[in-house]
């Protein structure tokens, strides 16, 4: 009697550590995934003109693509090279409003 008891409850904490596994896979990392194919999917889309924001908090417009360098001109007419990867929004008119 006692080692069906001890060999249901080894069972029972082996179904309880699985399903911590699956509720942690769908409350943590799915949802990175989707963030990160979303974030790919946005730095695809940008374009020339388009007025974007750094993740240094930088504001400017792109007036050159190439590869996954992004050349801005900044409100002072300046221009800077950056990484396509550090730009982390977009402020253009077409996606603000649907975002809204």
């Amino acid at each position: 009697m006692q080692i069906t008891l001890l060999a249901a409850s080894g069972s029972m904490n082996m179904i309880m550590i699985l399903l911590m596994f699956v509720v942690m896979y769908f409350f943590m990392i799915l949802p990175q995934v989707k963030k990160n194919k979303a974030q790919k999917k946005f730095w695809g889309e940008i374009k020339k003109g388009d007025k974007i924001v750094t993740s240094g908090g930088i504001h400017g417009k792109i007036i050159e693509i190439k590869d996954n360098i992004v050349i801005i001109e900044i409100e002072d007419g300046s221009k800077m090279k950056i990484e396509k990867s550090s730009i982390s929004a977009e402020l253009s008119q077409s996606y603000v409003k649907a975002a809204a």
